[in-house]
């Protein structure tokens, strides 16, 4: 059967496509602020930390109780357009529950910057957080954060190789890896998504690291397009030799695929840390 998209705005629109969906990401700022205040009074929240020049070059960096067994960076989403360190914190707690340090970075937005320099800002903001935390890496980034770690995980990732070393896993949740469908969108100006900019960072047009493994994790009530963009990614790097695993969760949309990762026992928690 033929099948084509009519109307590529559609397609990527998530608040649109899900039920009472302007509330989100909205839900996410009390509890996030709660665990901020928390862990902040307990002495485990080091918050505003830098990592560059520019003003939003910023991570938090919640600390387990313990000496943490190696370090999580979640990366926001938001489409490269919004959001910002502040919504996700609680993201945190099942990490923190298994003993790692998380650190959650916020990044210089378009139109301002560009896809390629934010690329480059967390590179920075990584080894930043790195350097503060020892033992494996684990990256897990939503949406527009999803491309921003797979970009870590690809061959000419700004990672240098004492970085790309401690790389145990990357997760991308509900990630856009093809930014070539996205110039039919109406985020083609706001992202200045030109065709060279396109190509050099869609992750499924770049080899993988050496001896990556990544999981791609989305909801199955996500559009179609979303669902095609991780499987897509997952299909090509593992023909590229990556050891790539593709989730697919029930029940879940853009959103609260995310609440998982404030529960130690969820599955996408517990995927996330396998590999250390």
């Amino acid at each position: 059967m033929l099948q084509g998209i009519a109307d590529w705005d559609a397609v990527y629109k998530n608040a649109e496509n899900i039920a009472d969906g302007a509330s989100w990401p909205g839900r996410w700022v009390e509890p996030a602020r709660l665990l901020r205040e928390r862990l902040e009074a307990e002495g485990r929240a080091r918050l505003g930390l830098s990592y560059g020049p520019k003003p939003r070059n910023r991570f938090d960096l919640f600390l387990p109780l313990g000496a943490p067994r190696g370090l999580v960076v979640f990366v926001h989403g938001g489409f490269w357009l919004a959001l910002d360190r502040s919504y996700w914190s609680h993201m945190a707690q099942g990490p923190l529950a298994h003993g790692f340090a998380v650190a959650i970075p916020e990044y210089t937005l378009c139109p301002e910057a560009r896809i390629s320099q934010i690329t480059h800002e967390i590179g920075a903001a990584i080894t930043a957080a790195a350097a503060k935390v020892e033992g494996p890496l684990l990256l897990a980034g939503h949406s527009a954060g999803g491309h921003l770690v797979s970009r870590m995980g690809c061959a000419d990732s700004p990672l240098v190789d004492d970085i790309r070393s401690r790389l145990a896993h990357v997760m991308s949740v509900s990630g856009l890896h093809d930014l070539r469908p996205l110039q039919r969108t109406r985020y083609r100006d706001p992202l200045r998504l030109d065709d060279a900019e396109a190509l050099r960072e869609s992750p499924v047009l770049l080899d993988p690291l050496e001896g990556l493994r990544i999981t791609c994790w989305v909801g199955g009530m996500e559009t179609s397009e979303f669902r095609r963009q991780s499987a897509l990614l997952a299909n090509i790097w593992r023909g590229m030799g990556a050891a790539t695993d593709l989730v697919e969760e029930p029940d879940r949309h853009h959103f609260n695929i995310l609440d998982g990762l404030a529960h130690a026992d969820h599955p996408i928690t517990r995927s996330l840390l396998t590999p250390a």
